[in-house]
C-alpha cells in the first residue's frame, strides 16, 4: 500500500455541463484539470437527473480543489482512498495492532463497503455494515478491528478535506452487538411468513436488478426453502443433488478470501443431507438438466457465471432498497436460513432431524427455532381443558384429576441391588 498522494495546492478547475436527452441520467456534469506532476489534463464525470444535481456537484467539486484535492481522489471509492492513504492512515500503529486491522480491512471492510464513494458514505452505512459482520457470526473483536481501521481511513478523508465529520464513527455498537445476540435468540422473529412473501421478495428482486436476471429469484427461493446459506447455495454443484431422492448433499460453500471468492467446506467442516422440496424441484430440474454433462458446473451463478455472496446479492438486486420498500426492514439475506428452519420446525420435523438438516453443533441452537407460535399456544389451552374434563368429575368415569382417597395404602421407594 502506498504511503498516500501528493496533494497540489489550489487546483484550478474548469467545468461544463452536457444535456444527452438519449441517456436515463441526462445531465452529464464535467471537470477538468491540469496535473502539476505529469502535466496531463484529466477529467472526471458524473450524471444526474437534473440540472441542479449536475450544479451541485460541480460546487463540491471546486470546494475540494480550493483545499487542494484533485477531483480524482475527491472521487474515490472507500477501497481506492483507503489503498491510496493507507500509510498515512496506519501511521503510529504498532506491528501487532496491524495485522488485525488490514484483515479487518481486507476481509469485511472492503467486501461491504469499498464500492462506496468517500462523499457518499454515512453514519447509517457505517451502521448497516456494522450489522452485515453481526449478522456474519464475527467476534466482537473483529467487529472492534474493522471498525477501528475504517475509522482511521476516514479521518485521514476528514483531514484531507475530503468530508468534514468522520462517519464511520458508530456510537454504541457494543450495545447494538447485544441486541443482536439477543434478537438471533430467537430466529423466529427473523423469518418471512409464507411462501406468497418469499416469493413476492424474489420477484422484487429480481424486478431490481439489472436485466431482470431470473437466477437472484431462484437463489432466494432456494435458499430459504433448504434453509442455508447463500455461500452454501453458490457452492452446490451438479453432483451434489440426488435427483431420485432429492437430496442435495451440502459440502462446500463460496467465501471471501484475500484473493477474492473462494470455496471451502462448509460452516461446520462437515457434509449434511438437506430435502429439496416439490415447490423448488422443477426451477432446480431445469437448472440441472442445463448443467449435462458437467458434473462439477455451479448450479447457481451470476449473470456472468461467477460465484455468489451475501454481498454479491445484496449489490445486484439493491436489496437494502427493496426490502425496506416490501416493509421488511430487517431482513437480512442470512434470514432465508432463519425462514426455512421456522417453516421446517411449524411443519413438525424432529428437533433431532432439523439439527442435521441445519447443520447445528449444538442442540441448543436448533431449539431456538421451536419457540411456541399463538396457534401451538391456543392449543396447548384446548388441549389442558380435554385433559381436564368439562368442569364436572360428578360421575365415576369424569376426565381430568381426581382426588385420592384418604385411606390408601403409602408404597414408599426402596433401593435394589
Amino acid at each position: 500500500m502506498s504511503e498516500g498522494p501528493i496533494l497540489p495546492i489550489g487546483i484550478s478547475l474548469s467545468d461544463d455541463i452536457e444535456f444527452r436527452p438519449d441517456r436515463p441520467t441526462p445531465y452529464r456534469a464535467r471537470v477538468r484539470w491540469v496535473d502539476p506532476d505529469t502535466k496531463q489534463r484529466p477529467s472526471r464525470s458524473a450524471a444526474f437527473d437534473d440540472e441542479d444535481q449536475a450544479r451541485e456537484w460541480i460546487d463540491r467539486m471546486r470546494k475540494a480543489a480550493r483545499r487542494g484535492v484533485t477531483p480524482a481522489l475527491a472521487t474515490m471509492t472507500v477501497a481506492e482512498y483507503g489503498e491510496s492513504v493507507w500509510g498515512l492512515a496506519m501511521r503510529g500503529l504498532e506491528a501487532k495492532t496491524m495485522d488485525p486491522y488490514r484483515a479487518g480491512w481486507r476481509l469485511r471492510v472492503i467486501p461491504t463497503v469499498g464500492h462506496i464513494p468517500v462523499q457518499a458514505f454515512t453514519n447509517g452505512v457505517a451502521d448497516r455494515a456494522v450489522f452485515t459482520w453481526i449478522a456474519d457470526d464475527c467476534g466482537r473483536s473483529t467487529v472492534k478491528n474493522s471498525l477501528a481501521v475504517l475509522v482511521r481511513v476516514f479521518e485521514q478523508a476528514v483531514r484531507d478535506g475530503l468530508i468534514d465529520v468522520n462517519p464511520a464513527r458508530v456510537i454504541g455498537w457494543q450495545r447494538e452487538y447485544k441486541l443482536a445476540e439477543d434478537e438471533l435468540d430467537d430466529p423466529r422473529s427473523l423469518a418471512l411468513r409464507d411462501w406468497n412473501a418469499l416469493d413476492q421478495l424474489a420477484q422484487a428482486l429480481v424486478a431490481r436488478s439489472a436485466d431482470w436476471y431470473e437466477g437472484w429469484g431462484d437463489v432466494v427461493r432456494f435458499a430459504a426453502c433448504t434453509a442455508t446459506r447463500i455461500g452454501e447455495v453458490s457452492g452446490v454443484r451438479a453432483q451434489d443433488i440426488d435427483r431420485t431422492t432429492w437430496i442435495w448433499n451440502v459440502c462446500r460453500q463460496t467465501t471471501n478470501s484475500p484473493g477474492g471468492l473462494i470455496d471451502k467446506g462448509t460452516k461446520g467442516k462437515r457434509r449434511r443431507p438437506v430435502p429439496i422440496i416439490p415447490e423448488i424441484r422443477p426451477m432446480v430440474a431445469r437448472r440441472l438438466d442445463a448443467l449435462q454433462g458437467r458434473p462439477m458446473a455451479r448450479l447457481f451463478t451470476g449473470p456472468r457465471g461467477g460465484r455468489i455472496s451475501t454481498a454479491v446479492l445484496r449489490d445486484a438486486t439493491h436489496w437494502d432498497e427493496v426490502v425496506v420498500r416490501l416493509g421488511y426492514e430487517h431482513l437480512r439475506r442470512h434470514d432465508l436460513r432463519h425462514t426455512g428452519l421456522t417453516w421446517m420446525a411449524d411443519a413438525g420435523v424432529p428437533v433431532h432431524v432439523l439439527r442435521v438438516i441445519a447443520g447445528h453443533r449444538s442442540l441448543n441452537t436448533t431449539q431456538r427455532y421451536l419457540h411456541p407460535n399463538l396457534r401451538s399456544i391456543e392449543n396447548a389451552g384446548a388441549a389442558l381443558s380435554a385433559h381436564l374434563g368439562a368442569g364436572t368429575d360428578q360421575t365415576r368415569g369424569a376426565a381430568g384429576p381426581h382426588v385420592v382417597p384418604s385411606g390408601t395404602t403409602h408404597r414408599h421407594l426402596r433401593v435394589v441391588r
